[in-house]
């Protein structure tokens, strides 16, 4: 009997402590989440802190590539951020407003793959026939490299990139046609090219 009432009394403490915990980590994630809308930096560190993984875990699973679900996940809370005016709380949870625009950037990563890789069929295909070509081998040839180089970039310094090379608008334009201040295109065309000259550096040289 002695026994049975504590094992009774046991049960009867721990199931309470058990609900705490879910409401205090209900009550952090409410609060996380009304921070964010707020513009609480902090809030939007702990954000990433508890559900980056998550979100890179299902872009690593849709695109089946490391690096290009980092890029992913990092677009996904600075579009999170910069579009928090969005977000209601009392309508659904933070986690689940972060999946559906993983799902988005996710989306957009296969569109620019495929854009990418028909460009670069479209290039080698003018390269089979560069007598009808008003360009040069050399420079097909360019292109090519171009291409191959765009392709090894985070995700926006390409975007960036391939608007200024492949659709020649300046840094303004692209500014204009993407919603990012002029600062944030120039800085991410500044690092884009510095990253293309290093790789395209040792074949430059024949090293």
């Amino acid at each position: 009997m002695t026994a049975h009432r504590t094992t009774g009394r046991l049960a009867t403490s721990t199931e309470p402590r058990a609900h705490r915990a879910r409401r205090d980590t209900a009550a952090e994630d409410d609060r996380i989440a009304r921070g964010l809308v707020q513009g609480d930096e902090r809030c939007l560190d702990a954000a990433y802190q508890r559900w980056g993984r998550l979100v890179h875990t299902l872009a690593a699973r849709a695109l089946g590539d490391h690096r290009e679900a980092e890029d992913v996940t990092q677009q996904v809370f600075v579009a999170a951020w910069r579009g928090r005016a969005n977000f209601r709380p009392d309508r659904g949870t933070l986690p689940a407003w972060l999946t559906g625009i993983t799902r988005r950037k996710i989306a957009d990563a296969l569109t620019a793959r495929t854009r990418r890789t028909e460009l670069t069929a479209a290039l080698g295909a003018a390269l089979e026939h560069t007598g009808d070509s008003h360009e040069g081998p050399e420079r097909i040839i360019d292109r090519l490299v171009v291409t191959e180089e765009l392709a090894r970039l985070p995700r926006v310094q390409r975007d960036v990139l391939e608007l200024a090379y492949f659709a020649d608008l300046t840094q303004t334009q692209i500014a204009d046609r993407t919603g990012m201040p002029l600062g944030t295109v120039k800085s991410h065309a500044r690092r884009g090219l510095q990253r293309m000259r290093h790789s395209l550096a040792p074949a430059a040289t024949g090293g």
